[in-house]
């Protein structure tokens, strides 16, 4: 790989601002459903199979979120990033209003929209409108910050008293605040920025879009039932552990392996960072399958939240270098990696039926990031 210099400015506004965009489109509206979804079935809110189709109305919101997308161009990013940071917000406040599954089911399914949204118009926010693509990685460890600020925040509320209703209505409260506390950054940074573009001698060599849309689709699968049931699973099998910790041990391996995988990608290729990135998912997947004890649920937290975002952040930069004709390559990739989504709880939910365990769920989930690696080192 050749080597170039290029001069970054010590512009970090845009970055972090759409980090909290991520943050929150994703960390607080997609992944906290999993760290409140024990409690409501405790108080009766949900049972197994409803939360599996939550979680279902959630992706295909993601999926239509991903569609819509489509469209989606850099100069209006921002106010993209707007919506999907207020909408997620008063979605996660809703929530603590209604007990109705019916409304429940649609509001994860807009909270999906608003997610693919985000993802989609903060990813071309930061890396085409304001050309900062060196700044990938912290942009999408603002997904992991948010699944393990949110985490913390409900592992006080439950230790507080608070229900199930009163955590969602705490979660839209601050979400709501960081969204007020980006807006006037978003708005008035609108025009592109002044920062240096990455030598192209410094960016791995383009890869085949078709491959790399193929491995994004069964990595949305692959983790997503991990992602979905694993503090049920920690709660279920060791009841003396805080399934909110899990979690939040999940969300802190995301924020910072970020950073190593864009490092990674830049020294190995995206074939050799996509390979090792989905092997080691792998084996954080099917981990509770080997072993019911803390320490398998914890590392399996670890090795699955450290590197599901590195998927992400090795993934759509390269999508961005890729997509030569400006087909919007990245959106393409949020619309599989939805449909991998949709499929993983649907798939965990009727191996459930059969056989009252998620074992053969998580077994399918890791042969589906294999299949990944094995693409990526000979199609990509």
């Amino acid at each position: 790989m050749r080597r170039a210099a290029a001069v970054h400015e010590p512009n970090w506004r845009p970055a972090i601002e759409a980090a909290l965009v991520m943050a929150i489109g994703m960390g607080f509206g997609r992944f906290a459903f999993t760290a409140i979804y024990p409690h409501m079935v405790e108080e009766n809110l949900l049972s197994l199979r409803d939360g599996s189709l939550a979680a279902s109305a959630n992706y295909a919101g993601y999926l239509l979120g991903a569609l819509l997308a489509f469209r989606l161009r850099a100069r209006t990013a921002h106010r993209l990033c707007l919506w999907a940071s207020a909408g997620t917000a008063a979605c996660l406040a809703v929530l603590g209003a209604v007990e109705s599954v019916a409304i429940i089911l649609a509001v994860r399914g807009l909270a999906g929209v608003f997610s693919a949204l985000a993802i989609v118009a903060a990813s071309l926010w930061l890396l085409e409108r304001q050309q900062q693509m060196h700044r990938a990685p912290l942009l999408y460890a603002g997904v992991g910050l948010g699944i393990a600020l949110s985490s913390e925040l409900l592992a006080a509320g439950a230790g507080a008293g608070l229900d199930s209703k009163a955590l969602w209505l705490l979660l839209g409260a601050v979400s709501a605040a960081m969204s007020a506390a980006i807006a006037p950054g978003l708005l008035s940074g609108a025009a592109p920025g002044r920062t240096t573009r990455l030598a192209a001698a410094q960016t791995p060599p383009p890869v085949r879009p078709g491959p790399l849309v193929a491995i994004y689709g069964l990595a949305g699968f692959g983790y997503i039932i991990t992602a979905t049931y694993l503090p049920l699973l920690a709660r279920a099998a060791l009841p003396e552990l805080d399934a909110a910790h899990v979690w939040a041990v999940f969300g802190l391996g995301a924020a910072p392996s970020c950073f190593l995988w864009h490092r990674l990608h830049m020294r190995l290729g995206t074939r050799s960072a996509l390979a090792t990135n989905l092997g080691a998912q792998a084996l954080g997947v099917m981990l509770p399958v080997a072993a019911h004890h803390a320490a398998a649920y914890l590392l399996s937290a670890l090795l699955v939240g450290g590197t599901f975002m590195g998927t992400v952040t090795i993934a759509m930069p390269a999508a961005r270098l890729a997509d030569q004709a400006r087909g919007n390559l990245m959106a393409a990739m949020t619309l599989v990696y939805g449909i991998g989504q949709i499929v993983g709880p649907m798939a965990a939910n009727a191996l459930f039926a059969v056989n009252g365990t998620l074992d053969g769920s998580l077994w399918a989930a890791g042969a589906a990031l294999l299949a990944g690696v094995a693409i990526s080192l000979r199609r990509l």
